[in-house]
């Protein structure tokens, strides 16, 4: 994967076949303490301790279309080649929660990629879903929860393409304006 916004895509995919219906994506740049931190959380079915031990394993999957599965071995591996550290945590019928962090300014760490894509993706394409974006750069923060949003749309679906493209900019919008110091 070419960045860290992909592996995000997989492991939240992880977390949809796993049954969750509120998805948690965290973003946190800590420029200062050159740190770049991505937390996935959800409330799915979660893992047994065996599938917890075993999910770094490349040679791991519960699926049975094939019998590898490397997005969670490649995720953790990218974490810690950029002298990172990769933790997951999950509880039978609570969910899961996966952190990777990653040096920030290390050569070794792909580029974070197009998180406001991504997350619009996801949305659009699971509608019934609820996802909750957080990016926090140094002390500013933007959320960005679909339960409002969907609040605010009612009755127009979040994968509508006019509102698919408003939500797109929105994000991207509010990022930028939060990196530049418009936000809070």
């Amino acid at each position: 994967m070419n960045d860290l916004s992909m592996h995000v895509l997989d492991i939240v995919q992880n977390s949809i076949t796993a049954g969750a219906n509120l998805i948690g994506i965290e973003v946190i740049e800590k420029i200062m303490e050159n740190t770049l931190t991505i937390c996935i959380s959800d409330n799915g079915k979660g893992m047994s301790p065996e599938q917890l031990i075993q999910v770094t394993n490349p040679y791991f999957t519960t699926r049975t279309t094939r019998k590898v599965g490397l997005g969670v071995p490649l995720f953790k591996q990218n974490a810690e080649m950029s002298g990172g550290s990769f933790n997951i945590e999950s509880n039978m019928e609570k969910g899961t929660i996966v952190t990777a962090v990653f040096g920030y300014n290390h050569l070794d760490r792909p580029p974070l990629g197009d998180m406001a894509n991504v997350v619009v993706l996801l949305v659009s394409s699971n509608p019934a879903l609820d996802f909750i974006y957080t990016h926090r750069y140094n002390e500013k923060t933007y959320i960005f929860d679909t339960r409002e949003v969907k609040e605010v749309l009612i009755p127009i679906p979040v994968n509508e393409p006019r509102i698919i493209r408003m939500l797109t900019e929105m994000i991207l919008e509010n990022c930028k304006d939060m990196k530049e110091g418009k936000s809070n």
